[in-house]
């Protein structure tokens, strides 16, 4: 199996079309080719919000493959970068802008996606900000601090007529959409129970805003578990309703303002339980799903490429794609052809719903109800 995450998309369709574990796949498959296929209509330009690594690893190349989008323009607080950035991808000066001029976007006609890659306390406000100058708007996971924030930037996105998207990758990658399809259509039988994790051992800078709450929100909860939470609920196509958490620190010192690894049980309806953990100390990645007639999984789950793949008919024979690119090209297909996002607002909200009452169980010692 190529673990090549450069695929194009002629042999990505190519294996769909060959794949005889692929003929059988959900519409989403096919809806997922038709959204990245390059058509007629014009390129929408994306401007990318924070020049961190996601931007500057992935995001920005990942814009060079794309074809129903580019990468236009960017918005960063660093000077240096900004002259980096400038010629490395040919941005045109009247198309970089700072914190403090972002509003003026909204004069730019190159600009039509702002994809908001910030820390997380900065989500929300560049979210609205973007919607207010006119522009449709991806946002990065987590969506924001919290439920009611989403609610906020979900509200001022209606207000303003732009769509709202959330950088759920995975939503656009084989292997996890033929685990969306094996549990919703209960190809196995009906799901019985669910366990996954995701985490990695923190090796950056002490001091990075990651690891202050009121910049990142918590720790490897916010960052890692909401994969997790993500592959459960898309699993099942149910959401949970109860939740029960504990949390373990071993490093006090770094992980002192937030979580380290979390561990929790969701309770989805129909008496179907749902194992997770997340961490910032522990090398996780899988989704693992039991049904009443076999156990289907991914291992590694979660990562921009090397996705693997096993149920009960073998291994899931799928390319590895450029998740963020086939991400992107379909929130511009999308907006294109005005049709919804498969990732809107409301998606991420689900999941910071969640979240929330992982926080809460966590301090209250309690199961707590998701509302």
């Amino acid at each position: 199996m190529k673990n090549n995450s450069r695929y194009t998309r002629r042999s990505f369709l190519r294996t769909l079309s060959y794949s005889a574990g692929t003929l059988a796949l959900m519409p989403a498959f096919k809806s997922l080719a038709a959204c990245s296929l390059p058509g007629k209509d014009k390129r929408l330009g994306i401007a990318l919000v924070g020049l961190g690594g996601y931007s500057g690893g992935q995001l920005a190349p990942a814009l060079q493959e794309t074809k129903n989008c580019y990468l236009a323009g960017i918005v960063t607080g660093t000077p240096s970068k900004a002259d980096s950035w400038s010629k490395k991808y040919n941005i045109p000066g009247k198309n970089i802008y700072n914190y403090n001029n972002f509003d003026s976007i909204a004069d730019n006609p190159d600009i039509d996606i702002v994809y908001v890659v910030l820390p997380i306390s900065m989500h929300k406000e560049f979210t609205i900000r973007a919607a207010q100058a006119g522009k449709h708007v991806i946002c990065e996971k987590p969506m924001a601090l919290n439920a009611g924030e989403c609610a906020e930037m979900i509200a001022a996105c209606k207000k303003a007529n732009r769509m709202l998207s959330i950088g759920y990758r995975l939503h656009f990658e084989p292997h996890n959409i033929e685990m969306m399809r094996l549990g919703q259509k209960e190809i196995y039988g009906k799901v019985t129970s669910i366990d996954t994790g995701n985490g990695f051992t923190y090796r950056g800078d002490p001091n990075a805003w990651r690891l202050k709450k009121a910049l990142a929100g918590g720790g490897g909860l916010m960052d890692m578990g909401v994969y997790s939470i993500q592959g459960s609920r898309y699993s099942l196509g149910k959401e949970p309703l109860f939740v029960k958490a504990t949390e373990e620190k071993t490093n006090h010192e770094l992980f002192r303002e937030v979580d380290e690894t979390v561990f929790w049980e969701l309770e989805f309806p129909g008496g179907i339980l749902a194992k997770g953990k997340s961490s910032y100390n522990n090398n996780w990645g899988y989704l693992k799903v039991k049904a009443e007639k076999g156990t289907f999984g991914l291992e590694p789950a979660f990562g921009y490429g090397g996705i693997r793949g096993n149920s009960p008919a073998g291994e899931m024979n799928f390319p590895q794609i450029n998740q963020q690119a086939f991400q992107m090209d379909d929130f511009a297909r999308c907006i294109l052809q005005k049709k919804p996002t498969r990732v809107p607002g409301e998606e991420g909200m689900r999941d910071m719903k969640v979240i929330d009452a992982i926080y809460r169980s966590i301090a209250s010692g309690k199961r707590e109800r998701i509302v």
